[in-house]
């Protein structure tokens, strides 16, 4: 390895001298993840602002063996895009700077963007055409579009459009060595080999580093109309679930909030909540072309187990019952803040018909714990976000939590990635084929071991490589 002091200026002499950061105070805000649960020193931070930027940096970084951790909008929940306390000190490469929409074609219904874009601002270009965009979640203000794919998010849409998996049509990667793979063609049939888009999305910065994406844009519908349903029981939800799914063709959004949630988003904004509920509340939302509003009355006048609804088709009124989704992260944030604790979080998913069955073992492990469970999440997938308010033994919950949905057959990360958070668990789920298969991937793009050491590592959670640690002065 070079000698640390001639590190800095090299990767300077890349993308310029405003663009490494050395100093602590420069770097701190790309040391922490959102949670707060992980937070470790990077030696130095790094903002490519182009395609060749970043092959340099990367090429540079392999040559020396000097591991490389890939950032985009650092809203991930799971110390992914970080560096380890237990692992290097790192070059954190930040691709907010790779932030442009490149090009926009409304016949093809795709646009190519900058993996730094937000998703806000991909919003923004397709309704500036007219369009929109298949993916939303209530960080698309920070978010990129690196990092989604990154982690193939999710969001609200899914019951409609699918994973961020299904949106990507092209991809434009920088390998480990500085390979440039990928094309952004966006060709809606292509059989020529492996598919880079299906084997980049989800991989969570250990193979390449996405710094481009063809994306599939969707109608705007101009007609929408919100629903806040209150049911009894978990099992009235799901067949609520199950009953929109087979009738509204419409139906684009389907999510599902119980009571802690809804009584903690309702103190945080300071009013009560729209509807009065003892049980799940379901917040569901159509959108169409014509008006859905009589459509959607139709099926929820039939379900079984309703207590209490509130209907909405103005804007205004529709933004303020989806608020009770959208501001949940922001309202768990503000009492995590409270008690001075970082939130302990579970994202899963299991079977619907097994939601309520994983709800009770979460409940009662929190209980056991003295944590409060603040539960959400998208109800057609059955993808709960299990929020511990004042959690103590966290391994414990998790191991609890975790097994339970291994045994119900579902996943122990159905949005955000494994990251390092749920390494220690990943052969709950995965066999020793799949697991030594994906290292084998992995080796063969990255021999050196130089991308994201430690990231969906399974076992202990110590990560399959380890690399030297760059330090500068």
């Amino acid at each position: 390895m070079d000698d640390p002091e001639l590190v800095a200026p090299v990767l300077a002499a890349v993308v310029g001298d405003a663009h490494v950061l050395v100093d602590d105070d420069l770097r701190s805000g790309y040391e922490s993840d959102w949670t707060g649960r992980y937070h470790a020193p990077a030696a130095v931070v790094v903002r490519p602002g182009s395609r060749d930027e970043v092959t340099a940096v990367l090429a540079h970084c392999n040559e020396r063996r000097v591991a490389v951790v890939t950032q985009a909008g650092n809203t991930g929940l799971v110390g992914g895009s970080v560096p380890r306390p237990d692992g290097p000190r790192p070059v954190v490469l930040s691709t907010r700077r790779l932030d442009r929409i490149i090009d926009l074609d409304a016949d093809a219904l795709q646009v190519t963007a900058g993996a730094g874009t937000t998703i806000a601002a991909w919003q923004a270009s397709a309704r500036a055409a007219g369009l929109d965009t298949p993916v939303d979640f209530a960080a698309r203000d920070s978010a990129t579009i690196g990092g989604a794919i990154a982690t193939n998010a999710g969001g609200s849409r899914v019951v409609r459009y699918g994973t961020m998996r299904h949106q990507v049509v092209g991809i434009e990667a920088v390998l480990a060595d500085g390979r440039v793979v990928g094309s952004l063609a966006g060709l809606p049939k292509e059989t020529a080999g492996l598919h880079w888009p299906s084997l980049l999305t989800g991989s969570e910065g250990t193979l390449g580093v996405v710094t481009a994406a063809r994306l599939r844009l969707v109608p705007r519908h101009e007609h929408r109309v919100t629903a806040m349903v209150a049911l009894s029981t978990v099992g009235d939800a799901a067949a609520l679930a199950g009953t929109l799914r087979t009738e509204l063709s419409t139906l684009d959004s389907l999510e599902i909030v119980f009571p802690a949630a809804v009584e903690l988003v309702a103190r945080h904004l300071g009013e009560p909540a729209p509807v009065d509920a003892s049980g799940p509340v379901v917040i569901v939302e159509c959108a169409a072309h014509v008006d859905p509003t009589d459509e959607l009355a139709t099926v929820l006048a039939s379900a079984t187990g309703v207590t209490d609804t509130a209907v909405a088709t103005d804007p205004a009124r529709r933004d303020h019952l989806v608020a009770f989704r959208d501001r949940m992260t922001e309202a768990i944030a503000a009492a995590a803040g409270a008690d001075g604790t970082p939130t302990f979080k579970l994202d899963v998913a299991v079977p619907l018909r097994a939601l309520g069955e994983l709800l009770d073992v979460a409940e009662r492990a929190a209980d056991r714990d003295g944590a409060t469970l603040i539960a959400f999440g998208h109800l057609a997938e059955g993808n709960l976000h299990l929020n511990h308010l004042r959690a103590g033994d966290t391994t414990r919950i998790a191991d609890t939590v975790l097994a339970e949905v291994a045994r119900l057959g579902g996943t122990i990360s159905a949005e955000h990635g494994i990251g390092v958070a749920k390494s220690a668990w990943l052969s709950l789920i995965r066999s020793d084929g799949d697991l030594a298969a994906q290292r084998s991937i992995r080796a063969a793009l990255d021999p050196r071991g130089i991308m994201n050491p430690g990231v969906l590592a399974s076992g202990s959670g110590r990560g399959d490589v380890q690399v030297p640690q760059l330090q500068v002065p």
